[in-house]
């Protein structure tokens, strides 16, 4: 059984709601962090860009749930995944989680196939690992729709979404974390599919706004592959948190930042 786990990414989003959901388990959780806060036990030391520390990091560890990413493009998304997982091979830490997006062989983006590459690298590593990929979460969709609604008539893609609640995913990750590696687990979706106009009106509606949503058709084999639905997971969803308690449970919904998980 895990006890001990190593959580990259852990002062993001998703990371701050991992920490969460395995403190309550009980679990000994620490957060890798480049600048460990002053005085705080939970924090360890260690540098995923260079690998400076990250020996030290993994060591005693039961497993290391890998939440740290790269917005910057496939390779630096790669060269940070190489440095933990070769640490961890060292260390004999036997088991990595990491939580990939859908459609990440379908959906042409360089940050998609970053996503994709650290797959086929754990798939090919010494630790078992476990692999999540999850659809939009509510906290992205309300960004992008907060920045359209600056707008006097928001334009938004034609495309399906399926947002889904950090929290519920999560409560997943904690899940898998504390069993067996599993590779490839199935997909974890929202509870619904939906329109990015109606997204886009339930927004409006929860800031107290009245404005007409337009679609915009956009060209290119990336749209082609959202419009498609190639990054939904209709038959998993395992959400079950709406995007409408999530703006209302919001405590600032028309803020514009989107905070992520940094190495």
């Amino acid at each position: 059984m895990a006890e001990r786990i190593l959580v990259t990414g852990g002062t993001g989003v998703l990371g701050r709601a991992v920490v969460r959901e395995l403190v309550a388990a009980g679990r000994s959780v620490r957060v890798l962090s480049r600048r460990p806060p002053p005085g705080d036990a939970r924090y360890v030391s260690g540098d995923l860009t260079t690998g400076a520390g990250l020996d030290d990091a993994v060591a005693d560890t039961d497993v290391v749930v890998h939440l740290a990413t790269a917005t910057s493009g496939r390779a630096r998304e790669v060269a940070l995944a190489r440095l933990l997982i070769a640490a961890m091979e060292r260390a004999g830490v036997p088991h990595v989680g990491y939580v990939s997006i859908v459609g990440v062989d379908q959906v042409p983006l360089g940050y998609y196939q970053g996503k994709l590459a650290v797959e086929r690298l754990l798939e090919r590593s010494a630790p078992a690992h476990t692999i999540l990929r999850a659809t939009q979460f509510h906290d992205l969709v309300r960004t992008l729709l907060a920045a359209a609604a600056t707008l006097p008539v928001p334009l938004v893609p034609d495309v399906p979404i399926q947002p889904v609640d950090v929290r519920d995913v999560a409560g997943r990750i904690a899940e898998l974390a504390l069993g067996d590696p599993a590779g490839r687990v199935p997909d974890f979706g929202g509870p619904q599919v939906r329109g990015a106009r109606d997204l886009a009106r339930a927004y409006l509606a929860a800031t107290g706004r009245r404005k007409p949503v337009l679609p915009l058709r956009l060209p290119g084999k990336v749209i082609a592959a959202y419009r498609a639905g190639d990054h939904l997971a209709p038959r998993h969803p395992g959400g079950s948190i709406t995007f409408e308690r999530y703006l209302a449970e919001h405590p600032a919904p028309r803020r514009l930042s989107y905070r992520t998980a940094q190495p």
